[in-house]
């Protein structure tokens, strides 16, 4: 009996599956609504996997809320910028002190949870309707080296003269 074909299945199978894995406390069903749609509607009670950049965080007496600013997430989980376009802001808390230092201003996080409410609170002067979600899970993501590759110039004149 040939394993071959077989074995290139689940060869095929598991590259595919590293490629696009959701971090264990990010998987699961959510609802597929935006904080700005969420926002113009009523969506008390739904189950939420959202995620952007820190505005800021603000560490209470018994849980720590955070401002984000949205954007969709990728194939696992994480925060996509593709363009300045973002799905709005959101408000979300979760019991205990998670560390403004660690947790700082534009820092990429993920969390899932129920939006429990709306807060009102100003941006400049605009009065903005923030949805606030009840996190059961904060996924701080490492941050994005970015890598400059340098390729050797083609040969002969931009080696310059000897």
């Amino acid at each position: 009996m040939d394993f071959r074909p077989f074995a290139a299945a689940c060869l095929a199978s598991a590259l595919l599956a590293a490629c696009s894995t959701v971090p264990q406390p990010l998987q699961g069903e959510f609802n597929q609504i935006t904080p700005r749609e969420a926002a113009e509607l009523d969506s008390t009670g739904a189950l939420v996997r959202w995620g952007g950049r820190i505005v800021q965080v603000e560490p209470k007496e018994n849980r720590t809320c955070f401002e984000v600013i949205s954007t969709r997430l990728n194939a696992n989980g994480r925060p996509y910028w593709a363009t300045d376009d973002t799905g709005g802001r959101f408000i979300v808390c979760r019991a205990g002190f998670y560390d403004p230092a660690v947790f700082e201003k534009n820092r990429e996080v993920s969390f899932t949870g129920r939006i429990d409410g709306y807060e009102n609170r100003r941006i400049g002067g605009y009065d903005y309707r923030f949805p606030h979600v009840a996190a059961d899970v904060v996924y701080l993501w490492p941050i994005r080296e970015r890598v400059n590759v340098v390729t050797r110039p083609a040969p002969w004149p931009w080696w310059g003269w000897w």
